[in-house]
């Protein structure tokens, strides 16, 4: 992920809003949303906004619409291939949370695309499953809408948020680094002090050491007169 958004960060802003919308779309219109979920290229696209890369207003309109012309991609090709996209070998290990899909379209209706587009896998296939089932465009369209511009915006302010908050901590590395080693090098000090102190020997005075060494002569002295 570090790669991806050092080599985002490279780019001008044109290209970062065409990389951005392009994984938005895929996800929906060729369910690449399995490999790179979409809300994944918001959020750089928002933290690339808030560290200089890009325009904020931007990078929404971008989410935005390439969410719902990808939404209507994956419709439309629901609508003409779906049973054969939903069985295809590469979705048959989840058949299960298909169906869960188809459960939440037959109980929700229309509001179940809204829904979906804020779950990662429902994301990626409930516009294949709204064509598959013969839900109306118009009505597909108004819902898809809806949740791409709560989801969009939504998102990318968040990334903005998370940049933002990433570039204060960044400036404030250096204080905080020096801080640290400060608080090592006195507890390092404080330990070393203290061995020392416990250390056998190393508590008695010189002076004291010396004045009971001449005290021991005297007592000889007197002892051989």
């Amino acid at each position: 992920m570090h790669e991806i958004t050092d080599w985002l960060a490279g780019l001008s802003g044109p290209v970062v809003y065409a990389v951005v919308g392009a994984l938005v779309f895929c996800e929906d219109a060729l369910f690449f949303g399995f490999v790179l979920p979409g809300e994944t290229a918001v959020l750089l696209g928002g933290a690339l906004a808030a560290q200089g890369h890009a325009v904020l207003a931007w990078v929404v309109v971008t989410v935005v619409v390439a969410a719902v012309v990808g939404d209507s991609v994956g419709y439309e090709v629901g609508r003409r291939f779906g049973p054969s996209i939903l069985s295809s070998r590469p979705l048959r290990g989840h058949q299960d949370r298909i169906a869960g899909a188809r459960d939440l379209v037959r109980r929700r209706g229309a509001a179940a695309v809204f829904l979906g587009r804020f779950i990662a896998f429902f994301r990626a296939l409930m516009p294949a499953i709204a064509g598959t089932s013969g839900m109306r465009y118009r009505t597909f369209l108004l819902f898809n809408a809806l949740g791409g511009v709560v989801w969009g915006v939504g998102y990318t302010l968040l990334g903005y948020a998370a940049g933002a908050a990433y570039g204060r901590v960044a400036k404030q590395a250096g204080t905080a680094a020096a801080i640290a080693l400060g608080v090592v090098v006195v507890a390092a000090l404080v330990v070393w002090r203290r061995r020392e102190h416990h250390r056998p020997g190393g508590g008695a005075d010189p002076a004291d050491a010396s004045g009971a060494g001449d005290d021991q002569d005297a007592a000889e002295h007197t002892g051989g007169e």
